[in-house]
């Protein structure tokens, strides 16, 4: 595994890494992650911007939210944190649970969000799909083992066991609070459609990027929300699924390089 990196915390409990200068960049990580996901996205990025890594509630050394917490509720809980780190205006990039947290962020928030990116972003799930989803999520709330199989073969494929960015995601997983999980894993299954109507109205520059293979962040979505935004892209990033961040990271730093110059 890789070292972890060192953080820091808000008065309200929010940990975080910073590295760089410039114009700030804050990202926020998916359910059972944390900050360090961000590792290559860290590295490349903070030679040109002050980069902001969140660790999201309950998770890595953050302090948790309540757990009823919608995703409502973690959107109010960026705002709180760009607060408390004094940010009045910044670049925000989200990683599945994180960008539904990025794109309620850019409808609540304004202008304060100068351009979003969502990496494997859901939006409007079929009904087949948020009932598997919903009731993952219950299978989770009632307290029963951790199933952590499951996720990273949707977010891997079959026979991805040996891959470096498996055995770091796995390792993560393993670490997770079952509380902090728990929480963001309901407001995760529960919000795909929480702020989809809001993408009209969200002017800034706004990138959609998801792994060609994701069953669930599917390329559909990402294309019709860069649809809905004004200022929307999609890009689809061939032979990946979930995790692009990790197996696919120079596309994603040039992409979102790309996406900071807009």
């Amino acid at each position: 595994m890789s070292p972890t990196l060192q953080r820091s915390r808000t008065a309200g409990g929010t940990a975080f890494h910073e590295a760089g200068s410039g114009e700030p960049l804050v990202l926020v990580h998916g359910v059972g992650m944390r900050l360090d996901a961000w590792g290559p996205q860290i590295e490349a990025l903070s030679r040109t911007h002050r980069v902001i890594a969140l660790d999201m509630p309950g998770h890595g050394e953050s302090a948790p939210l309540p757990a009823s917490a919608p995703l409502q509720a973690f959107v109010d809980w960026l705002g709180q944190t760009l607060d408390e780190l004094a940010l009045d205006r910044v670049n925000l990039a989200g990683h599945s649970m994180g960008a539904l947290i990025a794109g309620g962020s850019a409808a609540r928030f304004g202008p304060r969000i100068a351009r979003v990116a969502l990496l494997n972003g859901v939006y409007r799930r079929s009904p087949e799909a948020r009932a598997a989803v919903l009731a993952r999520a219950a299978e989770i709330a009632a307290g029963g083992a951790v199933d952590f199989d499951g996720p990273l073969r949707r977010w891997f494929g079959e026979g991805a066991e040996h891959e470096p960015a498996y055995r770091l995601t796995r390792g993560w997983l393993s670490r997770v609070d079952p509380a902090g999980y728990a929480t963001a894993y309901a407001a995760f299954a529960g919000g795909d459609a929480t702020y989809a109507d809001t993408w009209p109205e969200i002017g800034c520059p706004a990138l959609f990027v998801t792994g060609d293979g994701d069953p669930n962040s599917t390329p559909a979505m990402s294309r019709a929300m860069a649809e809905a935004a004004p200022k929307g892209e999609a890009a689809i990033i061939e032979g990946h699924r979930h995790m692009v961040n990790l197996t696919a990271p120079d596309e994603v730093n040039r992409l979102l390089s790309d996406w900071l110059r807009r």
